[in-house]
C-alpha cells in the first residue's frame, strides 16, 4: 500500500509511468524492513537502479548518480521510518535559491521555477530566526503528478507537494510555510507515538502562523487561523464533539484483528492541527510575552532535536523552563488543566484572539452581504476594490457567498462577470470555492469550469467536496458527476476513486 505506481495518464506529461512512496503513518513497513514507529530514529542509505530516461530522488542529505542510471542516497541525520520517501519518474530540477531547487515533470518545471524563485529562502530565514538553525542542508520541493491526492508531505530535504500550488501568480506560495515549519516540529522533534500526533501538527501550525505573522503581518495570520477554526468547527459538528478522536491524546490500540484496533491513519483530522494549535497558543498565553515564548520554542527544539518525545516530555520541559509558572500551578487551573487538554474530547477550552483579522474579514463580510441582496446596490459593490486582497481574504469572501447561496436569480452571473480574478482564477483554493458556488446556484453556463477543474487535478480535498455537491444537486449536476468521473477515473489515485464511487453509489 506504500508504493504508488502511476500509469502515464496519471502524470502531467502523460508519456511515462511514475512511482512514488508515501510512508506516513505506518506504511513504510511494506516498502523495506524497519521498526515502523516514530519512536525509533535512524540514518539510512539506499542504492536505486532505474531504467534509462528516468530519475530517482529520495528524502536524503546527499545523492549521486553513478553509471547504469544508478542513484546512491545517504541520509546522515537520524529520522523516523515514515519520512523515508522515493520518487522515480521523468523529472528534472531547477534552482530557486541558495539551498533550494524545485523538481517536476519537464512540462511543469518552468511554472514551478517561476512560482518559487527566491520564495523558499525568505521563509527558511524567518524560520531559522524564530526556531534555530535549519539542520537538513537542502530544502527542495518536488511537484507531484496531478493525481497526487494530498496537499503536501514534509519528507526531509525533499517536500512532496500537489501541483495545485502552481497558481501562476504566487497566490498560494505561503502554503509551503506549513511544510517548512515541519523541519523543526515533526522532522527534528517528533511525536514518539501517533496517539500524540498533535505534537507534530499543533506545534507546526503554531510555527507556520509565527512565520506568516513575520512575513505578512498579524491581521492576515488571524484571517488564515479563522479559516482553520471554521474547519475544526465543521469537523467536530460532523463527528460529534465527544468523539474519542477529538482528544489530543488518542488511544491507539492494536485490535486482535484488523477491524478492531484504531489505525494511526484514522487520527488524521482537524483536531491535532487546530486544537493542537490552540493548546500551544494557550501555553504562549500563560507566558504572556511573545519573545519569551519564541525563546522557549528555540530551547525546546534544541533540547529535543533528533529525539522522539511524548506530551509529558514537552509539558514537563515547559514547566521546567518557566519555574514561576510551575510554582503557580498553571498545569491545573480549573477548566484549563493540561490533563483536560490532552484527555478530554471536544472544543478547545481556550481560543487565541483572532480579532486583528477583523480588519480583513469585515470588508469581505459586507461585500458578501451586498451580493446576497434581492436588488444589487452596484454603486456600493463597485466602491469595494478587491484587487489588493490576498488569497485568504478572497477565500473568506467566497465562503460567505457560499453560505448565503443560492443567491437571488442572476446575482452569481453578475458576480462572475464583475470579478474575473475569481471566476477565471487558476488558484486551486479559489477554483474549488467558485465551483461550489456555481453548483449551489445551478449556474449551468459555468458547469464546464467544474469539469475542467476535476480534469486538471485529483487532490482529495478538492475532488470529494465537488462530487458531493454535484450528487446532492439537480439531475443535471448528477449527470455531470457521472460523466466527469467516467472520463477522469483512470487519472485518480485508487483511494480517491473508491471515495468517489461511494459518493456516486457505484461502490459494491
Amino acid at each position: 500500500p506504500q508504493v504508488c505506481w502511476l500509469s502515464p495518464e496519471q502524470t502531467a506529461g502523460k508519456q511515462k509511468p511514475y512511482m512514488y512512496t508515501q510512508g506516513q503513518a505506518v506504511l513504510n513497513r511494506s516498502f523495506f524492513p524497519c521498526f515502523d514507529t516514530p519512536s525509533v530514529k535512524f540514518t539510512y542509505s539506499a542504492t536505486v537502479k532505474v531504467p534509462e530516461g528516468f530519475t530517482a530522488v529520495m528524502s536524503a542529505t546527499s545523492w549521486e548518480k553513478q553509471k547504469d542510471n544508478t542513484f546512491v542516497f545517504k541520509m546522515s541525520q537520524p529520522i523516523p521510518s515514515y519520512l523515508i520517501a522515493l520518487v522515480v519518474g521523468d523529472i528534472v530540477s531547477a534552482d530557486v535559491g541558495p539551498r533550494s531547487r524545485v523538481w517536476a515533470e519537464p512540462c511543469l518545471i518552468e511554472a514551478a521555477k517561476k512560482e518559487y524563485d527566491g520564495v523558499i529562502e525568505e521563509f527558511l530565514v524567518v524560520g531559522e530566526k524564530l526556531f534555530g538553525p535549519y539542520v537538513w542542508g537542502r530544502y527542495d520541493i518536488l511537484f507531484m503528478p496531478p493525481s497526487f491526492p494530498f496537499g503536501g508531505m514534509e519528507n526531509p530535504c525533499l517536500t512532496f507537494v500537489t501541483p495545485c500550488l502552481l497558481a501562476g501568480d504566487r497566490s498560494l506560495v505561503d502554503v509551503i510555510i506549513h511544510e517548512i515549519s515541519h523541519s523543526w516540529f515533526g522532522n527534528l522533534v517528533t511525536n514518539a507515538t501517533w496517539g500524540e500526533f498533535w505534537l507534530n501538527e499543533g506545534f507546526t501550525m503554531y510555527a507556520q502562523r509565527r512565520i506568516t505573522t513575520e512575513v505578512y503581518g498579524l491581521p492576515y495570520t488571524c484571517l488564515e487561523a479563522a479559516t482553520g477554526r471554521a474547519l475544526l468547527r465543521q469537523h467536530m459538528d460532523a463527528t460529534g464533539e465527544d468523539h474519542p478522536l477529538n482528544k489530543l491524546r488518542v488511544v491507539i490500540e492494536p485490535g486482535f484483528c484488523l477491524f478492531l484496533g484504531v489505525n494511526p491513519d484514522d487520527t488524521y483530522n482537524e483536531t491535532p492541527y487546530e486544537k493542537g494549535y490552540c493548546f500551544v497558543s494557550y501555553l504562549a498565553h500563560l507566558v504572556g510575552n511573545q519573545s519569551k515564548f519564541d525563546a522557549f520554542l528555540q530551547a525546546y527544539v534544541n533540547r529535543f532535536k533528533f529525539q522522539s518525545i511524548t506530551a509529558d516530555d514537552t509539558l514537563g520541559f515547559f514547566l521546567e523552563y518557566f519555574p514561576e509558572l510551575k510554582e503557580k500551578g498553571v498545569d491545573s487551573i480549573p477548566g484549563f488543566e493540561f490533563d483536560r487538554w490532552l484527555n478530554t474530547p471536544g472544543w478547545p477550552p481556550y481560543l487565541p484572539d483572532l480579532s486583528p483579522g477583523q480588519q480583513l474579514m469585515r470588508p469581505a463580510d459586507e461585500l458578501a452581504e451586498l451580493w446576497a441582496a434581492d436588488s444589487l446596490n452596484m454603486e456600493a459593490i463597485e466602491a469595494v476594490d478587491i484587487t489588493g486582497w490576498r488569497t485568504y481574504q478572497l477565500v473568506y469572501f467566497l465562503d460567505q457567498v457560499l453560505q448565503k447561496s443560492p443567491l437571488p436569480e442572476g446575482n452569481v452571473k453578475r458576480l462572475s462577470k464583475m470579478y474575473p480574478k475569481i471566476s477565471k482564477a487558476q488558484n486551486a483554493e479559489l477554483r474549488l470555492r467558485w465551483c461550489q458556488i456555481v453548483l449551489k446556484n445551478n449556474l449551468e453556463a459555468e458547469y464546464s469550469k467544474v469539469k475542467d477543474f476535476l480534469h486538471s487535478q485529483g487532490k482529495q480535498k478538492y475532488t470529494l467536496p465537488l462530487y458531493r455537491a454535484m450528487w446532492g444537486g439537480s439531475e443535471a449536476t448528477r449527470a455531470l458527476a457521472m460523466e466527469t468521473f467516467s472520463a477522469t477515473a483512470p487519472q485518480l489515485h485508487v483511494n480517491v476513486q473508491n471515495y468517489v464511487k461511494k459518493i456516486l453509489g457505484l461502490a459494491g
